[in-house]
């Protein structure tokens, strides 16, 4: 669930620099950065060596170079077709030489192509204003949108042309100019400036997030001073009552003197850690709840070792939300629940409302998700990583450790929006020498999760895979699930610009819920669109109840919009199907005692 909307780190002001260059300054830094150097090879190389790390060439790679090869075929399967392909990039190079040779001459010359005003690799003046950077960064725009075009003109089957789209991305951002010393002018000038101190610094950085990832790079995106979770973070007040080897589950302290009588069961993705809906108070949807008069009660996933590698989506479902229900159950009184679920929390959410309406349990008053799939037809970039020898070769990976590292799941979100959550932070942090700043949400980002083998098998054999849910396919223990049959009222939360859970998939999803689902477009994406208190005013929603065969360009174009934060939206919606209040509920109960203080222990473990 990893991928975050959020601001690029800062950069160097774009103004030139009178300092003078420093040669033994100089020398000395570059001393340094050597030095800085052989430390991140020797963190790189030490776990290689001991054998806790195995170098093996990447299952992804096998897919790259068959991509590439489907693509190339296409082109040079045809004479005419492959020289017409080299003909027109030879003629985008000569007029970008003619319009060079033509400026060098002091005349007027128009650029054969000019970057995006949203692309922020290249927003310094000096792109454009200097020659040698003008060329380069033209060079490689023409270079990246022939590359495009190569895939975008061929005739490929769907699976494929999504990955070769995907797989050109990765490869042109990572060949950028701006991602080079010699070829960024902010990074020049900088070097110049401190007499090479940043690349000192840099090399510093680059050898400890090395060493911090055991022999991988771990790029850093967030200054951990004053990011303590339980001190700075996830400091809504709470007690943990339950916990088994599979979760702890949190009860919130109310605020106020009623709540409503059916309380809220959240199930955040175990994917990440479920403080994302818990950051700093202002930020905080679990703060915000409580206040509202709303008794929250919200799983903590365990990070998983090798030990509990054949724990199963029926573990997870059976030990997680099920027994939540009971324990709610014991605390309250109350037998059924509201229940909410985030990303991959919210698809277990719905495989156990399913269970349960097949079990004819009722056990849920109502179903809020956020940013979740229940159908993964439209699931989205995710998909180049979902087919049957990647799943096979990821599940042998796993065999041996039990469990998907983080980290790895962590790159794969990362690289959806590989400018702005990868390279963006090589440059500031091991160019430009630059610490990152303080900032929750990506503090929360980094602090990744491991998987067990069983649990993320099925996950993405019978969701991304096979698409068994939506189908009525799917079978969890022992039971048929047909989510036609869930005839709870369901809240659908989707955003407009998520590209891990795309509103396309999340609105062709709400179809298949059996009873009334209202489906909420928020502004911006998978995470800034769910975490938007009302009151920081920021982005907006939009609704309309015709969800039935309508893409989400029809839907928009009946579509109210609404200004701020979908969070009142919600609570009217929730109030208006269970209005009845109680005295608000002290915490656990006699035979449940509080077993520690929120946000718990299992949420510290790092991964």
């Amino acid at each position: 669930m990893a991928t975050t909307d959020t601001p690029k780190p800062g950069s160097t002001s774009g103004t030139k620099t009178d300092t003078k260059f420093d040669a033994e300054a100089f020398a000395m830094n570059v001393a340094r950065a050597m030095e800085s150097g052989g430390k991140a090879l020797a963190a790189y190389l030490k776990p290689r060596e001991t054998g806790e790390v195995q170098d093996r060439p990447p299952a992804e790679l096998t897919e790259v170079v068959k991509t590439f090869t489907s693509v190339a075929e296409y082109w040079l399967s045809d004479q005419s077709r492959a020289s017409d392909l080299q003909t027109k990039l030879a003629k985008d190079y000569l007029d970008l030489w003619g319009a060079a040779a033509r400026r060098m001459a002091g005349q007027e010359a128009q650029p054969a192509i000019a970057p995006s005003p949203r692309d922020k690799r290249f927003a310094d003046p000096e792109w454009k204003s200097n020659q040698f950077f003008d060329f380069v960064m033209q060079l490689y725009l023409l270079t990246s949108k022939w590359a495009q075009e190569l895939v975008n003109d061929a005739e490929l089957d769907p699976a494929t042309r999504r990955k070769a789209e995907f797989y050109v991305q990765q490869v042109t951002n990572a060949i950028s100019p701006s991602n080079f010393v010699l070829t960024n002018p902010e990074v020049l000038r900088e070097t110049v400036a401190s007499s090479g101190e940043n690349l000192a610094r840099g090399l510093t950085m680059l050898a400890e997030d090395i060493a911090a990832g055991k022999g991988m790079l771990k790029i850093r995106q967030s200054n951990p001073d004053n990011l303590v979770v339980g001190v700075n973070m996830a400091t809504t007040p709470g007690k943990v009552i339950y916990q088994n080897e599979m979760m702890q589950l949190i009860q919130y302290s109310p605020t106020t003197e009623k709540v409503l009588r059916t309380p809220l069961l959240i199930v955040p993705p175990w994917i990440n850690k479920f403080y994302i809906l818990d950051l700093k108070p202002e930020k905080s949807y679990i703060k915000w709840c409580v206040d509202q008069g709303i008794t929250v009660f919200v799983i903590s996933w365990v990070n998983p070792d090798k030990k509990l590698g054949a724990k199963s989506w029926e573990d997870y479902m059976k030990e997680g939300p099920l027994t939540a229900m009971d324990v709610i159950e014991k605390v309250t009184g109350e037998m059924k629940v509201h229940t909410a679920g985030y990303c991959v929390g919210g698809t277990m959410l719905a495989t156990t409302l399913a269970w349960l309406a097949e079990k004819r349990r009722q056990r849920v008053t109502s179903a809020t998700f956020f940013a979740a799939q229940v159908d993964f037809t439209h699931a989205g970039d995710l998909l180049v990583f979902v087919d049957e020898d990647q799943i096979a070769a990821l599940e042998q990976d796993m065999k041996a450790s039990g469990v998907l590292e983080g980290s790895k799941m962590a790159m794969a979100f990362n690289m959806l929006r590989s400018n702005d959550l990868i390279w963006s932070y090589v440059v500031s942090n091991y160019l430009k020498g630059q610490q990152p700043s303080a900032f929750d949400l990506l503090h929360w980002n980094s602090d990744a999760t491991r998987m067990t083998q069983a649990n993320h098998s099925y996950y993405l054999r019978n969701c991304y895979l096979e698409n068994r849910l939506s189908t009525g396919t799917m079978v969890l223990d022992n039971t048929l699930l047909d989510l036609s049959k869930v005839k709870v009222p369901v809240y659908n939360l989707a955003t407009r610009e998520d590209h891990i859970a795309p509103a396309e998939s999340v609105l062709y999803g709400s179809q298949f819920f059996g009873g009334p689902v209202k489906y909420v477009l928020s502004g911006s994406g998978h995470i800034a669109g769910v975490v938007n208190p009302p009151a920081s005013g920021k982005y907006q929603y939009w609704t309309n109840d015709n969800i039935k065969n309508v893409s989400v360009a029809e839907w928009m174009k009946g579509a109210v919009e609404h200004k701020g934060s979908w969070w009142p939206d919600w609570r009217e919606w929730l109030g208006g199907l269970d209005p009845e209040e109680v005295p608000a509920r002290s915490v656990g109960s006699e035979a449940l005692p509080p077993i520690e203080d929120a946000p718990g222990s299992y949420v510290r473990v790092r991964a």
